[in-house]
């Protein structure tokens, strides 16, 4: 189960950026085609999340909390790119973000463990 969140993720990031430089080059029709492929990722990467959690929570749902927020930032994102609106603070936060719960999710039990 680990492996397919590691892969819906993976590929959510790929795509999301695939998105946004299709949005900003104008091609606005594969970019809403590569978008929604994005947010059915989006429904992958929160459902293995959920498999993932299991029994233990504790940490695991500031991780989830945080990878929610990391989703919700890549959607709003996309859709002010989309509407040409500016995203720098967007942007910002889906850094932070993602650093954040990338730490969390590599130094948890089930991570990599390569912080320890």
């Amino acid at each position: 189960m680990t492996h397919m969140h590691i892969t819906a993720w993976a590929l959510a990031i790929i795509l999301f950026f695939v998105a946004n430089s299709l949005y900003k080059g104008g091609k606005t029709k594969p970019a809403k085609i590569t978008h929604m492929i994005t947010r059915v990722l989006y429904l992958a990467i929160i459902g293995t999340g959920f498999a993932l959690i299991g029994s233990s929570f504790g940490f695991y749902a500031v991780k989830m909390i945080v990878g929610i927020i990391v989703i919700g930032l890549m959607e709003m994102v996309l859709v002010r790119t989309s509407k040409g609106k500016s995203t720098g603070a967007l942007w910002i936060a889906f850094v932070i973000a993602f650093v954040v719960v990338l730490y969390l999710g590599l130094s948890l039990p089930q991570g990599f463990k390569p912080f320890a």
